[in-house]
């Protein structure tokens, strides 16, 4: 019994529409004239036309319908709009607390290293050092690492550059015997090629 309880539960759930964008979301609008597709926007544009056209033709209870139905989706859309405009104001109202606290904290940065670096000019040399220091540290770990290759895989780029062996000469050719002593005639003609 509980599953049946809970599928249930799940179908009302899924039935309700999400509160997501109704600005772009299509609708199917059962209308006095049939079923009218599209954005708010477009269902809108649809029904002021039929209110229009239903005006012209004298339908004053066909006019006032499709005006009913258009005012019904332009109510949705500017209550969407109104909604979206909202949540924008919030997160620019965000953004800009955001801002200003950044300002704050880089400010309050810039105040304590003025005041770090406005004490000595000696305390700016001794930071110089201490970078040159920490270089030179460097350099000797890279040293020492390379010196002690037994721990490193070894890899195509590690290995030394093997020397190629110089070629060997090619030996000359030997001469080819004259066409008469092969057995060919001199003058014969090569054979005409396929076309």
């Amino acid at each position: 019994m509980r599953s049946s309880k809970s599928r249930s539960r799940n179908k009302n759930r899924n039935n309700r529409p999400s509160g997501g964008n109704i600005i772009n979301r299509v609708f199917d609008s059962s209308g006095p004239d049939g079923k009218v597709r599209g954005t708010p926007q477009q269902i809108i544009d649809k029904y002021t036309q039929l209110h229009r056209d239903a005006q012209l033709a004298g339908d004053r209870v066909a006019a006032e319908n499709f005006a009913q139905h258009a005012e019904h989706y332009l109510r949705m859309l500017a209550e969407a709009q109104r909604e979206v405009d909202k949540a924008r104001e919030e997160q620019e109202e965000q953004n800009r607390q955001r801002q200003a606290e950044r300002d704050r904290e880089r400010s309050e940065r810039m105040k304590a290293q003025e005041e770090a670096s406005g004490g000595s000019d000696a305390e700016n040399v001794a930071e110089t050092d201490d970078q040159t220091d920490d270089a030179s540290d460097f350099n000797e770990v890279a040293e020492a690492s390379d010196d002690d290759e037994s721990t490193l895989v070894e890899t195509p780029e590690n290995k030394p550059a093997k020397a190629k062996a110089p070629r060997k000469p090619r030996a000359p050719r030997k001469p080819r015997a004259p066409k008469e002593a092969r057995g060919e005639p001199q003058n014969a003609e090569k054979p005409a090629a396929a076309e």
